[in-house]
């Protein structure tokens, strides 16, 4: 079963929103495309959803500033703006996300006391959202991931993947994500292929799924 995972493509994360990744809502048409055009059998999408007081935020350690480094739980964290509250309008997906087609929402980080880039497990890795047994459970066997940003919850949604389910396929689709640093986006995808996952663009995608071909048989023809 193929599925595709959407990584945090919600209003706080574009233009306008409490923690915008640059040029972010520009995702929001690929994954549109690919939910139309990609193949696949299953469509979730994770969703950023912290509770008011989340110890992620910079707000939360007084007398410190967004983008610090700060500590919470015990380790070093990044402190944010306050972004993503549950109910608010920043945690809500970005309103042109073709939502009728998203089979499944996971949400994640509403633990104060642990962030959670991946929409598998939380930071400490100690508990696990529940998706890796949703997409067990189903059958899943090809995982393409794309979504915000490609260097926090995208690369470690990707590498939870192929962490916690066994024998899965995982590919990132890279032209259907965007992130915050650039050399952190370069040095993320360079980890996520070192980790096992393909890296496709939605073009690819959508012609594999128009005449049958693979993706790695396109670029590998036996």
């Amino acid at each position: 079963m193929k599925c595709l995972l959407l990584v945090d493509i919600q209003n706080g994360f574009c233009s306008g929103g409490n923690l915008a990744v640059p040029d972010g809502e520009a995702v929001v048409v690929v994954a549109n495309r690919l939910m139309a055009e990609g193949g696949y059998d299953l469509v979730v999408a994770s969703q950023d959803w912290h509770p008011a007081d989340h110890g992620s935020f910079a707000s939360q350690h007084p007398g410190r500033h967004p983008f610090e480094m700060g500590m919470l739980h015990g380790k070093p964290q990044m402190l944010w703006p306050d972004h993503c509250v549950q109910g608010t309008p920043d945690a809500d997906f970005h309103p042109a996300l073709d939502r009728a087609r998203i089979d499944h929402v996971q949400p994640k980080g509403e633990n104060r006391n642990v962030d959670s880039y991946s929409a598998f497990r939380d930071n400490d890795h100690e508990a696990l959202t529940g998706l890796s047994v949703y997409l067990v459970d189903r059958g899943v066997d090809q995982l393409d991931v794309c979504g915000l940003a490609t260097d926090y919850c995208v690369r470690d949604s990707v590498l939870d993947a192929i962490l916690l389910i066994p024998g899965i396929s995982v590919r990132l689709v890279v032209d259907a994500c965007r992130g915050i640093d650039p050399q952190g986006v370069t040095a993320a995808i360079a980890g996520m292929s070192a980790a096992g996952a393909t890296i496709v663009t939605s073009a690819g995608v959508m012609a594999e799924a128009k005449d049958g071909v693979s993706t790695s048989e396109r670029l590998f023809p036996r």
